[in-house]
C-alpha cells in the first residue's frame, strides 16, 4: 500500500503542476488503534508555482481524490495551510506530528513545528476536542451496543483536551502517549482490553456499553469544558507565516 500511496502522490504532482512540501498519514492508523480494516487517511500539504499566488484568479487551495473504500487522499495549499496554522486548527498539528510520513520534501514540516508551542492556542484546542469528545460519546455511545471504535474517538480527544489542561502543550498524535496521562489501573485495564478487541474486529463490530469508561468520559467532558474557559486567548501577528510562506513557494 505504500508504494501505491507514494505513486498516487506522485500523480498529483504531475497532473496538478504543485509541488508536495509534506505528506503523512492521519486518522487510526496515525493515532495507534486502527482496525485489520481501516483505510488510509493520507493528507498533504502542497505549494502552486509561484506565479499562481500573483493572480487575481480565484484558485482551489484543496485537491481531493475521489474517495474509496480503502483510500482517502486530500491536501491542502501552504497558503491555506498557514493560514489555519495561525488559528490553531487541531487536525494540522495532529498532520505535522504524524509518526507515518509519506513524503517530505525541504524543512518546512520542521520549521512549523518549532513554531506549533508559540502559536498554538491552548483555549482553541481545547475547545475543538471537547466538542469532538461530546459529540461521539451523544450520539454514538448512548445505545445497548456501541461500536468499539467509537470509545476511541471519543477517549482521544478527551485525553488531548486533558493535556492541554494539564501540560498546557500541543497534545501529541499517539493515542499510546496521550494516555500516559492516566495512573487508574481499572482504566487502564479496560482501555487495554478494548485495544486488543479492536485490533483484532472490523470496524463495525459492536460490544455492549464500558461503564467505567462511559462514567469516565461523561465526567471529564464537564471537567475539560470548565477548564477550558481559563485558559488564556492567544494571538500572533503574520510576519513569521508570511517569510515562511514566500520562502516556500519560492524554492526550486
Amino acid at each position: 500500500m505504500n508504494d501505491i500511496i507514494i505513486e498516487k502522490l506522485l500523480t498529483i504532482e504531475q497532473e496538478k503542476n504543485v509541488r508536495m512540501l509534506y505528506a503523512c498519514e492521519s486518522g487510526s492508523r496515525a493515532w495507534g488503534f486502527a482496525s485489520p480494516d481501516s483505510d488510509y487517511d493520507v493528507r498533504f500539504i502542497y505549494a502552486q508555482p509561484a506565479d499562481n499566488y500573483l493572480s487575481i484568479e480565484e484558485r482551489k487551495d484543496v485537491i481531493e481524490l475521489p474517495v474509496n473504500e480503502v483510500l482517502d487522499i486530500s491536501g491542502w495549499d501552504i497558503r491555506k495551510v498557514l493560514q489555519l496554522f495561525l488559528k490553531s486548527n487541531p487536525p494540522l498539528y495532529e498532520w505535522l506530528q504524524s509518526p507515518i510520513v509519506y513524503k517530505e520534501q525541504g524543512n518546512f514540516r520542521s520549521e512549523l513545528l518549532q513554531l506549533a508551542g508559540t502559536y498554538f492556542s491552548g483555549r482553541a484546542g481545547c475547545h475543538h476536542y471537547i466538542s469532538m469528545a461530546r459529540n461521539t460519546f451523544e450520539h454514538d455511545l448512548q445505545g445497548e451496543q456501541v461500536r468499539i471504535k467509537k470509545y476511541f474517538y471519543a477517549l482521544r480527544p478527551v485525553l488531548a483536551a486533558l493535556w492541554i489542561i494539564e501540560r498546557k502543550t500541543v497534545p501529541p498524535i499517539t493515542f499510546k502517549e496521550l494516555r500516559t496521562l492516566i495512573n487508574d489501573k481499572a482504566w487502564n485495564a479496560a482501555t487495554d482490553d478494548l485495544l486488543v478487541r479492536k485490533k483484532v474486529s472490523d470496524e463495525k463490530t459492536t460490544i455492549a456499553p464500558v461503564l467505567l469508561l462511559q462514567d469516565w468520559i461523561e465526567k471529564m467532558i464537564a471537567y475539560c469544558k470548565e477548564q477550558a474557559s481559563l485558559l488564556p486567548a492567544v494571538q500572533h501577528n503574520t510576519t513569521e507565516l508570511n517569510t515562511l510562506f514566500r520562502k516556500h513557494i519560492n524554492a526550486q
